[in-house]
């Protein structure tokens, strides 16, 4: 075999052989903040949450898996040092989206950052409002 053949049969090799850390890259995590002013015990509270949940895991997203949630409770309108607070803390974890459980937290969280996407509850019962429209989550 000539020099030349075997480095074209090298290079046809190496060009066909598996690459095992492309296939093995792990799914990135995505980080959701909840800031809700209820406690985690509350019956409201945990039933929106398990909606909140059950509707991102019927779109491929599980916690766990691809999704991590830090949880920030009880701050109600009573007590705005403890929205302002908390808001700070979850701005300062990098999340990909924050869902506000209220209008009034989620103007505190938009004055707190003007980069992070922010969603809260609209109605009753009737769906999610986001307040960026240009956030750059639409890719989710």
């Amino acid at each position: 075999m000539q020099r030349r053949e075997f480095v074209a049969l090298l290079g046809a090799v190496a060009a066909a052989w598996p690459l095992p850390t492309v296939a093995q890259q792990a799914e990135r995590m995505r980080r959701i903040g909840v800031l809700w002013p209820y406690t985690e015990v509350d019956p409201d509270s945990q039933s929106r949450i398990a909606s909140l949940r059950q509707a991102l895991l019927n779109l491929g997203w599980s916690e766990g898996r691809n999704l991590r949630f830090d949880y920030r409770w009880g701050a109600s309108a009573d007590n705005p040092d403890r929205i302002r607070r908390y808001a700070m803390e979850l701005v300062a974890l990098a999340p990909d989206v924050i869902v506000a459980g209220s209008g009034g937290i989620a103007i505190e969280l938009k004055r707190t950052s003007r980069n992070v996407p922010i969603v809260f509850p609209h109605g009753q019962t009737t769906g999610w409002h986001r307040s960026c429209r240009k956030s750059g989550a639409a890719g989710w």
